[in-house]
């Protein structure tokens, strides 16, 4: 069994927004190293782990096997109505939108730009690789992938290098960023081909659709007094988790004094936290990878 040890971002904060304990019932749905839901697990709750990648299970069946109250199931956190239904509602949503470290770190998985590699970047086992969207798809369609999901401002010369040389290894792909990035725009805090790596990565998982899909799921997965606890890395996903919450919530208009809500304008989830939850700074001295997480939390109440 290959290893998939890692580093948990944000453990005892996400623990403290769920609120798990005896008779609750978490979805994790971004198993990854399971961590998270070890920590869920020693609290009394029971939990369901759902991953894309059958390595991560493997790996967390064999650590959690202790806890009878733990299972898993394999699928995508943006198809939990289909993967969990038997089980909702439920009491907490959990999920980890960054990449495990097992992932980034194991070069024949292919999401490091500076590990030799296939260039496949997949989380599961199916679907198409990097190297087959950059060969599929269009250069219009390049560009808007790299600009969207990478915020790329070299994402036009990017896409036609990368249709032009259809690279199939990692190595080779951010050679091809090299090339097509003048020199002397090259980032100082970051490798050229980091955005670049991101986008596809972004696009090839459908990462974006998953959560968007989970967020309008969100009323149908939780019961009254549950909790959903998203954590991001990017300024887009994050974005989007901020502005869905904002309208779970809503905005009541009625005048001040009314015992309840009379427009309609208020909504029936409640934010756990006004602000984004951040590492704290010795978390992120111990893991550098945890600096731009984000952990957002709301409660449904009614």
């Amino acid at each position: 069994m290959a290893d998939f040890s890692h580093q948990t971002v944000l453990l005892n904060e996400t623990v403290d927004v769920l609120r798990p304990g005896a008779g609750k019932v978490i979805i994790d749905g971004t198993l990854g190293g399971g961590g998270h839901t070890e920590a869920l697990l020693a609290r009394g709750a029971t939990v369901l782990g759902v991953d894309r990648d059958p390595v991560a299970l493997q790996a967390a069946r064999a650590r959690l096997a202790g806890y009878p109250s733990f299972s898993t199931r394999q699928g995508n956190f943006g198809d939990l109505l289909d993967v969990a239904a038997d089980l909702l509602p439920v009491d907490g949503v959990l999920v980890d939108l960054g990449v495990s470290s097992p992932q980034l770190d194991v070069a024949e998985r292919g999401f490091s730009f500076q590990k030799e590699g296939p260039l496949d970047m997949r989380m599961g086992d199916t679907g198409r690789t990097a190297a087959e969207l950059i060969a599929e798809e269009d250069e219009a369609e390049l560009i808007r992938i790299l600009k969207e999901y990478g915020e790329e401002p070299f994402a036009r010369p990017i896409a036609r290098e990368l249709k032009r040389s259809l690279p199939t290894r990692t190595l080779e792909a951010a050679e091809v960023v090299k090339r097509a990035v003048p020199r002397k725009a090259w980032p100082n805090k970051i490798h050229v081909a980091t955005r670049t790596f991101q986008a596809l990565r972004m696009a090839v998982n459908q990462e974006l659709e998953s959560l968007e899909s989970l967020l309008a799921a969100l009323p149908r997965l939780l019961k009254v007094g549950g909790r959903a606890a998203v954590i991001s890395f990017h300024s887009l996903e994050d974005r989007k988790v901020k502005e869905t919450f904002r309208e779970l919530v809503g905005t009541c208009k009625c005048p001040p004094g009314l015992p309840v809500c009379a427009c309609g304008g208020q909504g029936d989830f409640a934010l756990v936290s006004r602000k984004a939850i951040a590492p704290s700074d010795e978390e992120i001295a111990a893991n550098p990878r945890a600096r731009s997480a984000h952990l957002r939390a709301v409660e449904k109440i009614r």
